[in-house]
């Protein structure tokens, strides 16, 4: 039972989820957000830009229609005629041509912004499977595409006889009118009937947009496992942190243990802590902590120390304070200062007299570490 839960679609898509299939090609589409778009610029253009599309279309007819006897006998003279009135159609309907193309390209981009993939134009024979042509038919997506041209085709049947009914009149008059202002009239009542037309996508794209929206997400969602093998895959498996973790460690213990020879002094519990202290008066403001460990490290630096005659100090007190309140290549806190300070002075005493350490090592107890700095262990 917990096995088939587990493989049960019911997480949210997760970003590189989504980005996977961006990356494919796979982003929301709404074939009606196009549509509606395209239909309603057209509409729009033809009622700006109707007269002069009309106004070019005559201008070439007579001059194509109108042909002179010596024109028509000249086999030469037809090809360059034919390439006059292919060049005025182009200039009459370029900006009618050019709008729709851009408001085709941007339209899509509405939804889900700019997708090129060139893995969703890759051939796929899953694609021409019957059985699954079969199931995309009846699938929600498949019905709901149905449902949308019954309603498309509801829609414009009921608005194209409500502006039939309220200009009945107007179109029964146009054959009481001279050629060219019924031509004109005609022309004004198809370009508001199609911007009429055209706005009823606007309620197919209402319901359609969400619908996408929606079924795009059902088809990202992921199973629990596949949730979690994600998060392996990207953030890597706790072994493998736990691993990277333990380098990064290593790392960081060789580089402090490089620095213990050139400390300044040892500051030891004497045996469980160890801390390592360099001053340089003339670039630090205050006395660093080069190395510092617990146990089987503070050996390792009490015996670094002495191997490179780098003075060894037995305060168990400041050790601890230091150890608890600091982290490698920290400054001391300024209430340790004057304890410090007393170590130092006392550790370049014993550098003056070229002091050689052996297993006996000087204590200073009588040093002052405040109340919130005091450690037992």
């Amino acid at each position: 039972m917990a096995e088939e839960k587990a493989q049960e679609k019911t997480e949210q898509p997760t970003p590189k989820k989504r980005a996977d299939a961006r990356e494919k090609g796979q982003v929301p589409r709404s074939r009606e957000l196009t549509t509606m778009a395209v239909l309603m610029a057209s509409a729009g253009a033809i009622l700006m830009m109707g007269e002069s599309m009309v106004e070019g279309i005559l201008d070439i007819m007579r001059g194509t229609l109108v042909i002179e006897r010596s024109t028509i006998m000249d086999v030469n003279a037809m090809v360059p005629g034919f390439l006059n009135a292919v060049k005025d159609a182009l200039v009459s309907f370029a900006p009618f041509i050019i709008m729709l193309v851009i408001i085709a390209l941007l339209s899509p981009m509405a939804l889900s912004g700019w997708s090129f993939s060139i893995k969703a134009m890759a051939f796929k024979w899953s694609k021409m499977d019957p059985v699954k042509g079969m199931g995309r038919i009846f699938s929600a997506k498949g019905l709901m595409e149905l449902a949308k041209a019954l309603v498309k085709f509801a829609l414009v049947l009921m608005v194209a006889l409500i502006f039939l009914w309220n200009n009945l009149d107007e179109l029964l008059a146009l054959g009481t009118k001279s050629v060219m202002p019924a031509l004109a009239d005609m022309g004004q009542l198809l370009g508001w009937a199609f911007l009429l037309l055209s706005s009823t996508m606007i309620l197919i794209a209402a319901v359609d947009v969400p619908f996408q929206l929606w079924d795009f997400t059902r088809q990202l969602k992921m199973t629990r496992q596949e949730v979690k093998d994600e998060f392996k895959e990207t953030d890597g498996s706790p072994e493998l942190k736990r691993r990277v973790r333990e380098v990064q460690r290593e790392i960081s213990q060789r580089r402090m243990m490089e620095d213990v020879p050139g400390a300044d002094v040892v500051i030891t519990n004497p045996t469980h802590y160890a801390v390592a202290l360099r001053y340089d008066q003339d670039h630090m403001t205050a006395p660093k902590v080069v190395a510092k460990g617990k146990d089987m490290i503070a050996m390792q630096i009490r015996a670094l120390a002495l191997e490179n005659n780098v003075p060894i100090v037995s305060a168990p007190p400041l050790s601890r304070a230091l150890f608890h309140t600091t982290e490698i290549q920290d400054e001391i806190p300024a209430g340790l200062f004057l304890a410090v300070a007393q170590v130092l002075a006392y550790a370049y005493q014993l550098h003056g007299k070229a002091y050689q350490y052996g297993d006996e090592v000087p204590t200073m107890d009588d040093l002052t570490i405040p109340e919130d700095m005091q450690y037992d262990s």
